[in-house]
């Protein structure tokens, strides 16, 4: 494996970075067909060119599968952590078996890109959740895979809710004492941000000393959409509030953790060169051009000990162009419209608020 792709990870252009892709996951899928007894049986019902040329040759597996089936390549003694998506408490969810080298791959990947967009100092970090949803090391949910993950570019971690999702106020004023006039990183799902920090600012008129700041969000957008709140109204709103000047919003799902898309600073999230996205259409499921809306498929070539390293989701998205976005990063460059109709609530922030709706804490 190119290992240089981890430390550039957007440097690649189209003609490099499909060469590159196609070998790495022509070994994945034979690897995995090898391995992974479902994902052989269904290979063998799925019609696909077995001379994989390019990266939409590629056969995908629908993620809503990962909730129906124990899908694993390696031998379970070698699995060292078993992730869990975020569904709601009526759902199942999906389970993904990560063993070691998936799970080094997966932290240089996701050092590499949020390295890119912030530097490679550790800050003090603020993370809009509660302590509570790390526990278990072993069986993480991807609300907390999320948070130990983005907790590695932060130092003096301070957790801002409590365990009743209340604001530790006298916590909080600690900390930005502590660090006032540092740059500060914050982390969190969006709707928790939305809801347990700027609204409870908001409603109570503080204004943080948070301008020296950045802030990374991912996780659904329903219940925000429900609001009437857009991305755009997200990153004013908490101008607004808080003066925090640069907002990245991140793409990313607990079936391939590690490959985020991050959101760059024209609002266009990134392709990174060991990760890609290809557009389908609604009906016949075949690839569309370019500025055009459809099911989104995610390619990755990290997952080593499952088959998860081409999916198709339930969002849907456009694919605005490739290698020459404003910001200067090579690479695909798109927008997520949201989920298909009718498709189930699965993004972090989403269940969580559906969850405490009904009463349940996730």
């Amino acid at each position: 494996m190119n290992e240089a792709v981890f430390q550039t990870p957007y440097v690649m252009n189209r003609t490099a970075k499909q060469g590159f892709l196609v070998n790495e996951l022509k070994r994945l899928t034979d690897f995995h067909q090898r391995h992974c007894e479902p994902y052989q049986h269904i290979l063998g019902k799925v019609p696909f060119k077995r001379d994989i040329r390019h990266v939409e040759d590629l056969p995908y597996l629908p993620v809503q599968l990962f909730k129906m089936l124990d899908l694993c390549s390696v031998p379970k003694a070698e699995v060292i952590k078993t992730l869990t998506s975020s569904g709601t408490t009526s759902q199942q969810v999906s389970k993904i078996f990560i063993d070691r080298a998936t799970s080094e791959l997966q932290s240089k990947a996701l050092v590499a890109i949020v390295r890119d967009f912030i530097g490679k100092q550790r800050l003090p970090m603020i993370i809009i959740d509660t302590k509570n949803v790390i526990k278990d090391r072993k069986a993480f949910s991807a609300r907390g895979a999320g948070i130990v993950g983005f907790s590695n570019f932060g130092r003096n971690h301070f957790y801002l809710l409590d365990d009743n999702m209340e604001i530790d106020w006298l916590g909080l004023n600690a900390f930005l004492e502590k660090h006032a006039g540092e740059r500060i990183l914050l982390f969190g799902f969006t709707f928790m941000i939305w809801q347990y920090l700027f609204k409870v600012c908001r409603n109570q008129r503080i204004q943080l000393p948070l301008s020296n700041s950045i802030l990374i969000h991912g996780g659904g957008w329903k219940k925000l959409n429900d609001e009437a709140v857009s991305n755009d109204v997200f990153k004013q709103s908490l101008f607004e509030q808080f003066q925090i000047p640069r907002v990245h919003n991140y793409y990313g799902m607990v079936e391939q953790v590690g490959s985020i898309f991050m959101e760059c600073e024209h609002g266009y999230f990134h392709t990174p060169g060991f990760a890609d996205v290809i557009i389908r259409d609604f009906e016949t499921l075949k690839p569309v051009t370019n500025e055009t809306k459809g099911i989104v498929q995610v390619i990755s070539i990290l997952p080593q000990s499952y088959p998860g390293h081409s999916l198709i989701t339930e969002d849907v998205g456009t694919i605005h162009g490739e290698d020459n976005c404003p910001c200067g990063r090579m690479g695909k460059y798109f927008t997520i419209e949201g989920r298909i109709p009718k498709a189930e609530i699965r993004g972090c922030s989403d269940t969580h608020a559906y969850d405490r709706q009904i009463g349940v804490n996730v």
